[in-house]
């Protein structure tokens, strides 16, 4: 699957050419041929020399368009994160025009999880082995996807189609739609064995849609009494 429609940062990664559009080209290419490589066998265990090779360069070219291995992983990383926001920026648009806007997004983002698991795994394994500098901007990149189905929330909660709730609420809703659909990724092993994509889809918006029923405010732990009962 190519996922590299978009190379979101290629101001932050250095190189030594000075032409963006062969830039753009060379990374597709290098991004494409380390996806396949970082799936089947782990950043760790991918060498740069195997990275040149699938991606039809050499190493001294591969290195005029990177400095490292990890410069390569956020690329990968930041090219996952732009394919996932593009997909659930075409369900935004499409959700307009339909009775259920937030049911329309959840479903096509969760199609987005479907689709792309093997990357989506990808991330969150190997994440940590970014330098400190990457690792900030790849979680920037999971907030600012999250904050997609926040503004969602807010536009029907001023539409009337949602009840009144804090952005605290907004945002813990938020989340758990982007951790559900990621949940088919982390559980497909046991999940697609006793549910279909669409019944997990159906089952999975119905209990986001409900949540909005149990979003009655609660004053802070820290101002009210806890019971034995909350432990």
């Amino acid at each position: 699957m190519n996922i590299t429609r978009n190379i979101n940062c290629l101001k932050d990664v250095p190189t030594q050419v000075k032409n963006k559009d062969l830039v753009a080209l060379r990374r597709r290419q290098i991004v494409d041929a380390a996806v396949e490589l970082f799936i089947a066998n782990g950043f760790h265990k991918t060498t740069t020399r195997q990275l040149a090779r699938a991606a039809g360069l050499s190493i001294g070219s591969l290195y005029e368009y990177v400095e490292s291995k990890e410069d390569i992983l956020y690329l990968v990383c930041d090219a996952i994160h732009a394919e996932v926001e593009q997909g659930v920026a075409q369900a935004l648009e499409r959700a307009q025009t339909v009775a259920n806007p937030l049911g329309e997004v959840i479903r096509e983002y969760f199609k987005v999880c479907h689709e792309m698991n093997d990357h989506i795994l990808l991330i969150y394994q190997e994440t940590q082995s970014l330098p400190s500098k990457w690792r900030k901007v790849v979680l920037e990149n999971e907030i600012r996807i999250t904050g997609l189905f926040t503004s969602v929330l807010m536009q029907l909660m001023e539409d009337g189609q949602l009840i009144q709730m804090d952005g605290n609420c907004l945002d813990l809703i938020a989340h758990n739609i982007t951790v559900l659909g990621h949940m088919w990724t982390f559980r497909r092993w046991f999940l697609a064995r006793h549910y279909t994509l669409d019944q997990y889809v159906d089952m999975q918006t119905a209990f986001i849609l409900g949540q909005q029923n149990v979003a009655v405010k609660r004053p802070p732990a820290s101002k009210r009494k806890i019971t034995k009962k909350e432990f």
